[in-house]
Formats: C-alpha cells, structure tokens, sequence
C-alpha cells in the first residue's frame, strides 16, 4: 500500500509511533470534513479501527449504546509504512527464543491466505512459552466458558486493541488457532478456541 496521501502518511505515521496506537489527536490542520475524508479512508483500508476510548483516550465519535470510539492504528498501518507492528516483533523474538523460524516481514499479500491454503496441522504449529502473558491468553480461551476481549485485558493489563491484534495477528495467522466468536447474553462477544 503505497498510495496513501500525504495526510494519511502523517496520521499513520504518528500512531504508529506511539506506544498506545492511537490515531488521535489528528494533527490540527486537519478539521472538520477534511478529518472525517482521512478518518473514513483509513478506516475503509483498515488501516485504523475504532476502538473504545477508555484511560481518557481522545474521542473521535459517540456511538450511543457502544459509548465514546477513538481511533487505533492496526497492523496494517504498520505494513503500508513498510513497519513490523511491536507485537509481531515481540512474537518473532518469542519464536526465535524457542528456536522457531519467524514468518518474515508483513506484506498485504499475507493479510488474507488463500482460500485454497491448507491449515497448519497440529505438528507444524509454533510452541509458545507458558507463563507468558500470550500462554495466559490461549488458556482462557480454550475454558469452555471463552473470554471476552474486556476480560482478557483485564487479566493480562493489555489495552482492548493489543487483545484484538494478539488473537487475530499472534494466534490466528502466526499459531494457526482456530478462535470462533459469539455474542452471549450479560457477556457480549465471546472468544473461543476450537479444534
């Protein structure tokens, strides 16, 4: 991805190099329906989600029931800059630790396998340390009762964002778990592993 504008490249760029992800504040030039024209073009891109503002987050809209959304750089922002996300960097030194071969740089064409791509057998998954925060993530979602993302931060003292992109990025594409999800009455979205 590298057609992003100027504007994108400076909003992108400022997320991604803060610790938390976040998108906002947009640099001040940027108001009105200019902001919302780059907000909805990253958004459509996937390059930022909204994720609830919480800690005093900036605001970016109200969405009623759901509460006040910011804005989050995604792993995919990182790619359109040509970055390795910190969690991906994490994970490659957590595999190399344990003496497996990192997957590489992210590039878009790993953002969706191929529908014909088989999954990884049970023999070819990475291991992953236990006692580790990522350890303590995959127990509470192979309980049979799941986890949703609030509980997961909650246990790991991860942001709801880092939960997100440690399910879909660390297990799902780099451990090849299978997550199911539904929504549980009094719960909301719950995460599951399954077989």
């Amino acid at each position: 991805m590298t057609d992003l504008t100027e504007t994108q490249r400076t909003v992108l760029t400022a997320a991604t190099a803060r610790a938390d992800r976040l998108a906002l504040p947009l640099p001040e030039h940027i108001r009105g329906g200019a902001a919302k024209k780059v907000v909805t073009g990253l958004l459509t891109r996937g390059l930022v989600e909204e994720a609830p503002a919480i800690d005093g987050a900036p605001v970016w809209r109200d969405a009623g029931d759901a509460g006040a959304l910011t804005l989050v750089a995604t792993d995919a922002a990182f790619a359109a800059l040509g970055l390795t996300p910190p969690a991906a960097e994490a994970l490659a030194a957590v595999a190399d630790a344990n003496g497996v071969e990192p997957a590489g740089p992210i590039d878009a064409d790993d953002a969706a396998p191929e529908a014909s791509e088989p999954a990884p057998t049970p023999a070819e998954k990475p291991r992953f340390r236990a006692g580790t925060k990522q350890a303590q993530l995959i127990a509470m979602l192979e309980a049979p009762e799941g986890a949703t993302v609030p509980e997961i931060a909650e246990a790991t003292g991860w942001r709801l964002h880092t939960v997100r992109g440690a399910i879909a990025g660390a297990l799902k594409k780099r451990l090849g778990l299978t997550i199911a999800s539904e929504k549980v009455d009094g719960r909301g979205r719950v995460y599951r592993v399954t077989p």
